[in-house]
């Protein structure tokens, strides 16, 4: 793990709040020189700690109305049965994002999708899959996001 200091922790916040910051902005907020800026900002990628930019898209203006935390129970814990489940989650255009959790369930899916109908589709094609036991549907009405992780030395 990179040894951060308060430079890279600056570096890191900015970034993640804003991934199209220009080099110049972002090293002004760092108070550094660009051309520091920007080596640091090439070390995080090389060693792995930026491992990519992405943009952040509107649900309202992609026609979703519906945002859901689907949890899934499984049948059986077997390997083979949960990597492939993962990787067929992660194909549907629905989900967003898919966690491997400990307690009753075993994954929770994010979905997104254009309203009930739609949701309502989406779990009975989940509940026809013989490995899956269990699923309970919870609605997201708004979503925060906490701009940043925390960083540890």
């Amino acid at each position: 793990m990179p040894n951060f200091d308060e430079i890279d922790i600056i570096l890191l916040r900015e970034l993640r709040n804003n991934a199209r910051i220009p080099n110049k902005v972002l090293a002004d907020r760092a108070g550094i020189a660009p051309s520091t800026c920007l080596a640091r900002v090439q070390r995080l990628e090389r060693a792995g700690v930026i491992i990519g930019y992405h943009a952040e898209l509107s649900a309202t203006a992609l026609g979703v109305g519906i945002q859901a935390m689907i949890a899934v129970q499984l049948e059986k814990h077997v390997r083979g049965l949960v990597e492939s489940l993962q990787a067929h989650l992660l194909k549907e255009e629905e989900v967003l994002s898919v966690y491997q959790v400990t307690g009753k369930d075993d994954f929770l899916v994010h979905v997104a999708v254009r309203d009930t109908d739609d949701l309502h589709d989406y779990v009975l094609r989940l509940v026809d899959r013989p490995e899956i036991s269990r699923v309970e549907t919870h609605l997201i009405y708004e979503q925060a996001r906490h701009p940043s992780l925390p960083v540890y030395r």
